[in-house]
């Protein structure tokens, strides 16, 4: 009876996760393909290409949690990784350049926030606004052209290992991951922004000082988008203004896809994780399976498309139900 019940909750918690059924498919589908997919290398390799936009997804989850939303996000990490190798080619200790970096993304993070929160404009017209500014400057930074990092230790930072295994990038984006969910679960701040987001007026009337909560989860955000850019750098040993360019849109769409609301009040970074994951095994299994680059988007489009449709239709089953 206690394997049964097990088994029947397991399964309850698939079918609500309508994302990580689909890697569950993803992953069955690959057992049958007479690929490379199933090695310790690949692997890896699928982790440290998704971990970039993962750092980048904990940062956005905390902010649509609250009930805002940031597609600045794409700007702010192409020109925090410029900046950072920037200083670095000018003699700056490399400490201080990735410090210096975040520090812009906080900055750039804390303007979204007091323009969003405090001036009540549009968030989704500001942040892309924002976004675009940001990737013009990189492009003035750079003349439009990839700028190579000097500092010979810079590209171990994302591209090393720890016991010659793990990848650097998957250990930062884990360590990320474990902040924002501690933030969100086990916080007050956390409990506050799901408060927020849930309803905004009555969060204000309990006594919830929601305008530096909120405005706080941008300047998270802008540093978690900084910290991706530096390590996305690092990884390509380059910084260039085109790195961005749909990383909003996808990070965004992988977090919603996950299960976060953007309506707010919803989401944790384990569902933005498994969001991301999809994009990740996706494109990795139709790479392994040799498929057309335009074919691939017609078929992440459909399965985007499928899992958020499949979430909604269960979400009104439940209304209806109660």
């Amino acid at each position: 009876m206690n394997n049964f019940s097990i088994g029947k909750k397991l399964i309850n918690i698939a079918t609500k996760q309508k994302a990580f059924l689909a890697i569950v498919v993803m992953l069955v589908i690959m057992l049958f393909s007479k690929t490379n997919f199933y090695t310790a290398y690949n692997l890896f390799d699928l982790m440290k290409s998704v971990s970039v936009l993962m750092i980048l997804a904990f940062g956005v989850t905390l902010v649509l949690v609250a009930g805002g939303c940031d597609l600045s996000i794409g700007g702010i990490m192409v020109l925090s990784g410029i900046v950072a190798i920037k200083l670095m080619n000018a003699d700056v200790p490399m400490l201080i350049s990735i410090l210096a970096a975040l520090l812009m993304g906080a900055v750039v993070g804390a303007i979204n926030g007091y323009l969003v929160v405090y001036q009540r404009t549009e968030p989704f017209i500001i942040t892309l606004g924002m976004g675009m500014l940001l990737t013009g400057i990189a492009q003035q930074l750079t003349d439009a052209h990839p700028v190579p990092c000097k500092h010979p230790t810079f590209v171990t930072l994302a591209n090393g290992k720890l016991f010659d295994t793990i990848p650097n990038l998957v250990i930062v984006m884990l360590v990320v991951f474990f902040i924002i969910h501690y933030i969100l679960r086990y916080t007050s701040f956390g409990r506050n922004c799901y408060a927020i987001g849930g309803d905004y007026e009555v969060a204000k009337y309990s006594g919830i000082n929601v305008l530096p909560i909120k405005a706080a989860t941008f300047v998270v955000c802008g540093i978690t988008a900084a910290l991706g850019g530096v390590m996305l750098s690092s990884m390509l040993n380059s910084g260039s203004s085109t790195y961005g360019d749909t990383t909003a849109l996808v990070v965004n769409c992988g977090v919603v896809v996950g299960g976060t609301s953007f309506a707010g009040g919803i989401g944790s970074a384990p569902q933005s994780a498994i969001g991301l994951l999809v994009f990740g095994v996706l494109q990795n299994s139709m790479n392994m399976l040799g498929i057309d680059a335009y074919v691939q988007q017609i078929l992440q489009g459909i399965v985007i498309v499928a899992i958020i449709c499949l979430d909604c239709y269960g979400r009104k089953r439940k209304r209806e139900a109660v």
